[in-house]
């Protein structure tokens, strides 16, 4: 069995400022410890996307080419209509640490600041809860306003001339 010991900076030998987290190994070690977990940036994407759009106030995700593209990327038939989730989402994933952009669309009439600061605490909150991930920030990038008036892009079949 063997037990490492972490080491963060200072002192003169060469490798001085590197980190060096490892868990003991052997029979004895705890079973947590034993191999190493690897979270890639689609599945942080996805969790910070669901995250934002529980919010209210949060009309959708993505600037208004990305949105447009989605949409029709979603009436092709194995389009990938499942990168929705994603659409507005940026992430950078380390070793423990995220950062997160978002590009938003909120509702008219709701308070932008709170807003933002609601979709912060979310986004942090899934995903330091379901990765262990430490977010080290949360970029929003509020891209537009839907008012109650705009119509959502309509649906095939549904134009003026049949």
């Amino acid at each position: 069995m063997t037990e490492n010991i972490t080491s963060v900076g200072g002192g003169s030998r060469p490798d001085a400022g590197v980190s060096a987290l490892k868990g003991r190994t052997g029979a004895g070690a705890p079973a947590e410890t034993r191999g190493k977990t690897t979270i890639a940036d689609g599945v942080v994407a996805k969790i910070a996307g669901m995250a934002a759009r529980e919010v209210p106030g949060i009309h959708n995700l993505g600037a208004g080419m990305a949105r447009a593209f989605g949409a029709m990327r979603e009436r092709i038939p194995g389009g990938g209509g499942g990168s929705g989730v994603t659409q507005g989402v940026k992430v950078e994933v380390g070793e423990r640490q995220a950062a997160v952009d978002l590009d938003v669309v909120v509702e008219y009439g709701v308070s932008i600041v709170d807003v933002a600061g609601d979709v912060r605490t979310n986004v942090i909150s899934a995903v330091e809860r379901m990765t262990g991930l430490e977010v080290v920030e949360v970029n929003i990038a509020v891209d537009d306003v839907h008012l109650p008036d705009e119509e959502e892009e309509s649906e095939p079949g549904e134009g003026r001339v049949r």
